[in-house]
């Protein structure tokens, strides 16, 4: 049988959602407990990647597993995870559904904070130049970047990906009381991809950056000579859809 299980996680402690070599991931957490559950070996498959530090509000992985999942209370599997990773349910799906392949689309949120707030250093960055930033000059950013659907000046060196190619279906920025928030929804995503954008957009912002300079780096696929990867603790993984999915 195979299940799609949503989760969240806080990713601080963790090197993303992928197994990897120097440190514990998401994906090694959820295999571990899970196949405690099963009393065999459980192997999961993600929706996608995580940088180191990045954080999901809404995350689909899929496995192959015995016929009682379902009935599995969730404050049971809750209970095996640590406090930092939810389980918010499990469907049953068709045996060829896949958590990655089958997405549509991806959202990210980050988070701009414009206040130095002790209480607040894992979940947002704080930009404390932020009343320096043209916000107008950045949205009239957004407006261009999602005119384009190739992004190699927004992708991470020495990446594997076949092809640059993206369909940005939003981009745009939302004033709150406590700073900014930079929303991005796509088909797909390249590796470092938003944090390389949000990067962009606030050196524009802060006017290092032209508008015509992103145009041409746009234009040629090429980098940006200033080119600003923001820390990963601002980003949250916010919505994945598909289409057997409600």
């Amino acid at each position: 049988m195979r299940y799609f299980a949503e989760i969240q996680f806080n990713g601080s402690k963790y090197v993303g959602w992928q197994n990897q070599p120097n440190g514990v991931s998401v994906q090694e957490i959820i295999e571990e407990k899970f196949s405690i559950l099963e009393k065999s070996k459980i192997e999961v498959v993600g929706c996608g990647r995580t940088d180191t530090g990045v954080h999901a509000l809404q995350f689909f992985l899929h496995f192959d597993g015995m016929e009682e999942w379902t009935e599995f209370p969730l404050t049971k599997i809750n209970g095996l995870l640590p406090k930092d990773i939810s389980l918010v349910r499990i469907l049953q799906v068709g045996d060829e559904a896949h958590a990655r392949f089958d997405a549509t689309q991806r959202s990210y949120t980050y988070f701009i904070s414009k206040h130095k707030n002790p209480f607040n250093t894992k979940f947002c960055y704080q930009f404390l130049q932020y009343e320096k930033l043209d916000l107008a000059l950045m949205q009239q950013a957004c407006e261009i970047i999602k005119k384009y659907d190739h992004f190699a000046s927004f992708c991470k060196t020495n990446s594997d990906a076949k092809t640059m190619k993206c369909r940005i279906d939003r981009l745009e920025l939302q004033e709150s009381k406590d700073g900014l928030e930079v929303h991005i929804s796509a088909d797909r995503f390249l590796r470092g991809m938003v944090r390389l954008v949000v990067g962009a957009l606030l050196n524009i912002g802060m006017h290092k950056v032209s508008l015509d300079e992103l145009k041409s780096a746009l234009d040629h696929q090429k980098r940006l000579d200033q080119n600003w990867s923001v820390p990963a603790h601002g980003l949250f993984l916010s919505n994945v859809r598909y289409e057997f999915i409600h």
